[in-house]
């Protein structure tokens, strides 16, 4: 018996095999869940999800726009029909069009922040409403955000001001939902190299930065991020709620760059 037997979930955004959405459902798999997948519209991107879904024999794999409230509902109806009820859904979706992330925030055009806006954060609001409809017995929403969007890292840029608002998103989710007994987190990991990623200037020196900087010395593996998402949607986070859990070896708690300085003056770094 593992600590999913039985329950049932759905996940949005996977993109491909180096996603943290797929760490943490590899994690969710092995402790017995049954999981559906959503991918953008489109043939090319129907296959990248495919070609991990099929082989772990998933029951749901359904095309969404989540800029398209009608979408999400049909999603969420089909879910219903075929698993019956939800138990989790993961929600690891966010986007800004490459012309305005390149840019300082103050020089991102209005259709960019809009379209941002819409897809990062609005989206988490939309998918959150109707999983509430398929989860009667109560469940567990998560989301993906960053530490972008608490303090100000060099790159991310307009993103950063999306997980500013995902991160308060997640707080009144939590409220809105707490007397259905859904419970709303976001897991805020450090630098992992993803598709998404690869999007954000400077991420390449982020890795180094938080092996210099952080307690433990080192940067997370997609082993713990994975363990750390599973554990927010499983019954043992069963008291938490509307939290930010960073999964950043430490990094988040410095104040100064640490022991960074130390291995700065011995050209460590």
């Amino acid at each position: 018996m593992g600590l999913f037997t039985g329950k049932k979930g759905m996940v949005f955004g996977v993109a491909n095999d180096f996603s943290i959405a797929w760490a943490i459902t590899r994690k969710l798999l092995d402790e017995g869940a049954e999981v559906g997948f959503t991918h953008l519209p489109g043939d090319k991107m129907e296959r990248r999800v495919r070609k991990l879904a099929d082989p772990i024999g998933a029951k749901l794999i359904t095309p969404c726009d989540v800029q398209k409230d009608e979408d999400i509902a049909r999603v969420f109806q089909q879910a219903g029909e075929v698993y019956g009820s939800l138990d989790f859904v993961l929600h690891s979706i966010a986007y800004a069009p490459i012309e305005d992330l390149k840019k300082p925030f103050a020089q991102s055009s209005r259709e960019g922040f809009k379209t941002a806006m819409d897809i990062s954060v609005y989206s988490l609001a939309s998918v959150s409403r109707h999983a509430a409809e398929v989860m009667p017995n109560g469940g567990a929403i998560e989301t993906l955000t960053y530490y972008g969007g608490e303090k100000v890292v060099s790159g991310y840029n307009l993103m950063g001001v999306c997980k500013a608002a995902l991160d308060a998103a997640v707080k009144y989710l939590a409220y809105d939902l707490g007397p259905k007994n859904i419970r709303v987190n976001g897991l805020s990991a450090g630098p992992v190299k993803t598709l998404a990623a690869s999007a954000v200037g400077d991420s390449d020196k982020l890795a180094g930065l938080y092996e210099a900087v952080s307690p433990l010395g080192r940067n997370i593996t997609r082993e713990e991020v994975g363990s750390a998402g599973m554990f927010l949607l499983s019954d043992l986070a069963s008291g938490i709620t509307g939290e930010i859990m960073h999964v950043d070896c430490g990094y988040n708690a410095m104040g100064s760059p640490g022991r960074a300085v130390e291995a700065a003056k011995e050209g460590k770094v």
